[in-house]
């Protein structure tokens, strides 16, 4: 199985850049599943029905989330009623929303586990011990799980690299929208990546309008942050994995500029 995993998706521009590139991507990579992270999707921060239904249309099959996945009221009730949208499974009880879900692709069960770090950010609930419950949940003839981290330290990120190692097929980071380079497999097989990057303007900080950044930094005090535009990168990896065992045996990053979106 070929899994192709998106960067963050950053507003308009973002989802515009997968209307034009995915179709592509999709046949040059031969990809089998597409995940991709949304929680930026919608202006920056957040999710609204007719952003996910954008995204959805583009060609990605199933959507995790973050921090910012709260951030549109409106946006909120989609976690439960969407079978392909998911959200950190290690935020409290009682939330909307559930932290995985399991799709089935040409007959072959996948699982696709969201979690969120909490070194530098908001300190929920144990990552660690989140996927480690989903991962006794789940039915054991399952061999195919991809985790998407969604954490700021790549320490944090590495750290849970090796904690499930050789027991999930991909670890991916997202939340930071900047690529590492570190793509590897690990001695257990499991296919890893601190952060796949972003899909969304390049010549931005993150997403953002440049000069409104710089500002926050120069001067400490409130901006309101908009959404850059110009051209527009795709951010993505490939995960090549054995259907029999679970274990990767490749991973790839790509990056793709769009020039007209």
């Amino acid at each position: 199985m070929k899994v192709l995993f998106l960067g963050d998706v950053i507003s308009k521009i973002g989802r515009r850049a997968l209307r034009v590139s995915l179709p592509g991507l999709k046949k040059r990579t031969g990809a089998d599943l597409t995940i991709g992270n949304v929680e930026n999707a919608a202006g920056l921060f957040g999710i609204t029905e007719k952003v996910i239904g954008e995204i959805s249309t583009a060609g990605v099959e199933a959507m995790t989330g973050g921090n910012h996945i709260w951030d549109k009221r409106e946006g909120i009730p989609l976690l439960d009623t969407r079978d392909d949208l998911i959200r950190p499974a290690n935020y409290p009880p009682g939330l909307p929303g559930r932290g995985y879900l399991v799709r089935e692709v040409d007959g072959r069960k996948v699982c696709i586990i969201n979690i969120q770090g909490r070194t530098f950010m908001t300190p929920i609930d144990c990552p660690f011990r989140a996927v480690d419950r989903i991962l006794g949940e789940i039915d054991p003839d399952i061999k195919i799980a991809i985790v998407d981290f969604h954490a700021e330290a790549t320490s944090e990120k590495v750290a849970m690299g090796y904690y499930l190692d050789g027991r999930v097929s991909a670890l991916i980071g997202t939340h930071t929208h900047v690529p590492t380079a570190d793509e590897r497999l690990l001695p257990g097989g499991t296919a890893y990546i601190s952060d796949v990057g972003m899909v969304g303007p390049r010549d931005s900080v993150i997403g953002a309008k440049k000069k409104q950044v710089i500002e926050r930094f120069l001067y400490a005090i409130p901006q309101r942050l908009e959404v850059a535009g110009g051209l527009a990168i795709v951010d993505a990896v490939l995960v090549t994995i054995n259907d029999d065992t679970g274990s990767a045996e490749d991973i790839r990053r790509i990056r793709e500029e769009i020039e007209e979106v």
